[in-house]
């Protein structure tokens, strides 16, 4: 992930800026959501784009005492990392056989299980490291992705992590699952996960199992399902101030703020007659005299193709669209003859604060969710951390 801690005395191509202190609120207000549980911030996948290190940093220091990532070694880069307190805790759940279990064991990571071949290496693992493991079961309580199936396969699961347990092998810090449609309040599968999920706890519970947390709830779960707190939630997409569900709520509906704003300095502006053809397969000719302007940016950088023709940019306090196809560095856009000039700001998006498009705005465009907007920003796009400092 390219990184640049403070402005640059020069211009940038193209930027994305990282507040992190729209980051430290949004924490805040998460918490308000779930006052009786512990919170999670999930940075998996570089924080959604936004960049892990600096991201788990703010949210800890705004009061999360676990993060999350999908990865073993992204939780290992993050232990390894400085600037996060030596307790805070670091969940990983992506498993595959053959994984990085000891290292996992000896930095002191909670690991997630979800079946038996996971428990038989994390704890072979534990007897070559002479410690244990701190493991954390996954119920699948419907979601039908990671996860013990209920039943009989989860009865040995449960059973056998006992057993290592009294060896000294283990110990069971978390029962956990994922929900399905939680974005969709009043869907049926919500209180059938829920039900379910109480059953497996309560069942692993009777076994012997003394778990320090329990947690089945993602981001919108955490702003719309109280009954699904427990002891932790999970909070990944809403930490970066996007909704979890536009459907039911903004950013601002739930008390958030969107934290990544991303821009471009136009790289050319240059006027065209009518019936020019504008980029790969002329998709777009234009309808008359105009002004064209070069946004350097394209799907190499994470700017989705599929928004070709409908993709939203700020220029000069106007919107515009991507005229034609996006390619790989750059897409152009019809400024209908207005010439804002050469290195003009275009605004991809952002809070929306100056009128300009937001993350939501360019997923649908794209036809997809916010969630992919940013995550998939490149690491040709620099992050610009502003606000870095803990308010007073």
């Amino acid at each position: 992930m390219s990184t640049t801690a403070h402005l640059p005395s020069a211009p940038l191509r193209a930027r994305a800026e990282i507040d992190l202190g729209a980051l430290r609120a949004n924490v805040r207000a998460l918490r308000a959501q779930a006052p009786g549980a512990a919170l999670m911030a999930v940075v998996k996948s570089e924080a959604y784009g936004h960049g892990a290190l600096q991201c788990a940093r703010a949210a800890v220091d705004a009061g999360a005492s676990w993060l999350g990532t999908a990865t073993p070694e992204e939780a290992l880069a993050l232990r390894a990392a400085d600037g996060l307190p030596a307790g805070v805790r670091i969940m990983c759940w992506l498993w595959t056989p053959g994984g990085p279990w000891r290292e996992a064991i000896e930095a002191d990571l909670d690991v997630s299980v979800s079946g038996m071949w996971a428990l038989r290496e994390v704890t072979e693992a534990a007897r070559g490291a002479d410690r244990p493991a701190r493991v954390q079961l996954k119920a699948d309580t419907g979601l039908g992705r990671g996860g013990c199936q209920p039943g009989e396969d989860w009865a040995e699961l449960v059973g056998q992590a006992v057993r290592a347990e009294a060896e000294g092998l283990v110990r069971v810090t978390g029962l956990w699952s994922h929900f399905a449609c939680a974005d969709e309040p009043g869907h049926p599968s919500i209180a059938l996960q829920l039900g379910r999920f109480r059953e497996m706890v309560a069942y692993a519970e009777g076994a012997g199992l003394r778990p320090e947390v329990r947690h089945i709830a993602n981001s919108p779960a955490t702003l719309t399902l109280p009954e699904a707190h427990f002891d932790l939630v999970r909070t990944g997409i809403a930490l970066y101030g996007i909704s979890p569900s536009p459907e039911i709520g903004t950013p601002a509906d739930f008390g958030l703020r969107p934290v990544m704003t991303l821009s471009a300095s136009l790289a050319l502006v240059k006027q065209v007659p009518g019936g020019h053809g504008v980029s790969y397969g002329h998709r777009y000719t234009t309808p008359g005299e105009t002004t064209l302007g070069l946004v350097p940016l394209g799907y190499a950088d994470g700017i989705p193709r599929h928004a070709s023709g409908t993709g939203p940019v700020l220029i000069g306090g106007k919107w515009r669209t991507a005229a034609g196809r996006i390619a790989m560095d750059q897409f152009v856009v019809d400024l209908g003859g207005d010439v804002p000039g050469t290195g003009a700001e275009a605004v991809l998006f952002g809070p929306g604060d100056r009128g300009e498009p937001t993350a939501e705005d360019w997923a649908q465009a794209a036809g997809t969710i916010a969630y992919e907007i940013v995550t998939r920003i490149g690491t040709r796009v620099p992050r610009v951390y502003v606000n870095g400092e803990q308010d007073g």
